[in-house]
């Protein structure tokens, strides 16, 4: 296929349909030659993260909107203002192969409408691009509900917020301290020249200059290393799991923080619960690849009668379902497939699921509540709900004010992630 057609049906179906990018994406690239995967996701992502702008701009080049069958189309015309916009495509080269895609979707009668369009915009590029961020959704690539929170929560950091959001994520890796430490494996990348930098706070954590490919990383294979964000390597730093107990890794998929206790104990008991079986794969996929072992569960946390029969854990990890607004620089179509009111709905989720959790602990035991969300109704007012609620809690290393960790954005280059620690009281 047509990789500007492979990134305008990517398009319609994130934007549209409704379907997240990491279904989409992947499904398309099988479509196309292994070489034009590199390029079919820059432009998905660059279009979704400067979505308005691009919306804009289209709308004032066509006098009547692409609707219907035709709406894939409208597509092609972002995706081809996109390179011509962002890329270092030549301009007659993005129009040409822009146009080009008109026949993988079997709409070669709207290529001359689509060649128009797009050498238009070149001819009143300047002009149609200071229109376009005029309004803040183009001027910051964020929908209006987003923006607004952001204002009213990080009045003095938003702007940088929106900025790191709208980045290239970096590639963070995680050594796996089973096979070496991170000094050690510094040593492999030096012999393979590949550059990289360290986390003042992770002591896995590896960031690379340039990412790469996974199979030029020494030993990947072979379960040396992982990639996984600084930000959610911090997990470990805050459950602080040691030999010889019951661990609950709860929502657990992908399984990089099950895969992560694994690493760094000898004789511990880890249970992996999601409630997404598809996910869950995931989760048996980085095990293997690591040689490690975890007792995988598929159930719903609210539930646990239904998938526990064991007793009460010395430790829980509840990486609670959220809006992972967090995580944007990686998920851009976050910005289109969430809603404001969705984070209510999150919200009343997260605390049916933290109130079960804690009847699973034990007394003297453990809870890190996290989240790759940057919303204080999912973060710090969760949690002081429930700490107000719950007389056997007690918070641990903050202030039971603003009580855990917000990570932000972009800070040491890292995900937004949020962690509040709490013990229950024996």
């Amino acid at each position: 296929m047509n990789v500007r057609a492979a990134a305008a049906n990517v398009l319609f179906q994130v934007v549209d349909k409704g379907h997240s990018l990491s279904h989409a994406l992947p499904a398309a690239q099988k479509t196309i030659r292994p070489r034009d995967h590199a390029l079919l996701q820059e432009i998905c992502y660059g279009a979704l993260r400067y979505l308005p702008r691009l919306e804009s701009i289209a709308n004032e080049l066509m006098d009547n909107p692409l609707k219907g069958k035709k709406r894939v189309f409208h597509h092609l015309i972002l995706v081809g203002i996109y390179q011509l916009s962002f890329m270092r495509i030549p301009s007659h080269a993005a129009v040409a192969d822009t146009v080009e895609g008109t026949k993988t979707l079997r709409g070669e009668n709207l290529s001359g409408l689509i060649n128009a369009v797009l050498r238009n915009y070149l001819r009143n590029q300047e002009q149609l691009d200071q229109m376009a961020v005029s309004h803040n959704a183009g001027k910051y690539g964020h929908p209006n509900w987003i923006l607004k929170m952001l204002q009213e929560s990080y009045p003095e950091q938003w702007e940088a917020i929106v900025e790191a959001n709208n980045s290239k994520a970096p590639m963070w890796l995680r050594v796996n301290r089973q096979h070496h430490t991170r000094d050690e494996y510094q040593l492999l990348l030096d012999e393979a020249e590949i550059e990289y930098t360290l986390h003042p706070e992770a002591a896995d954590a590896i960031k690379l200059t340039t990412p790469c490919d996974v199979t030029l990383l020494p030993g990947f294979e072979k379960g040396w290393v992982s990639v996984q964000d600084a930000a959610a390597q911090l997990a470990i730093n805050y459950l602080q799991p040691q030999e010889g107990e019951l661990i609950l890794d709860c929502c657990a998929a992908p399984g990089g923080k099950t895969a992560h206790i694994l690493e760094h104990t000898e004789d511990t008991e880890v249970v992996a619960l999601d409630s997404d079986a598809t996910r869950l794969n995931r989760v048996h996929d980085n095990l293997e690849r690591l040689n490690l072992k975890a007792d995988v569960i598929c159930g719903d946390a609210r539930y646990p009668q239904q998938w526990w029969q064991g007793g009460q854990f010395d430790r829980i990890l509840l990486d609670a379902p959220c809006s992972a607004t967090g995580v944007i620089r990686r998920h851009p179509d976050i910005k289109w497939l969430r809603r404001a009111n969705d984070i209510h709905a999150l919200a009343e989720l997260q605390r049916e699921i933290l109130q079960v959790m804690w009847q699973q602990l034990k007394p003297g035991g453990t809870l890190v509540y996290a989240t790759c969300s940057i919303t204080p109704q999912e973060n710090v007012l969760q949690v002081k709900d429930f700490l107000a609620r719950t007389t056997d809690a007690q918070l641990i290393g903050s202030d039971p004010e603003q009580p855990g960790r917000q990570i932000l954005p972009g800070e040491q280059d890292m995900d937004g992630f949020y962690y509040a620690v709490m013990v229950k009281n024996a």
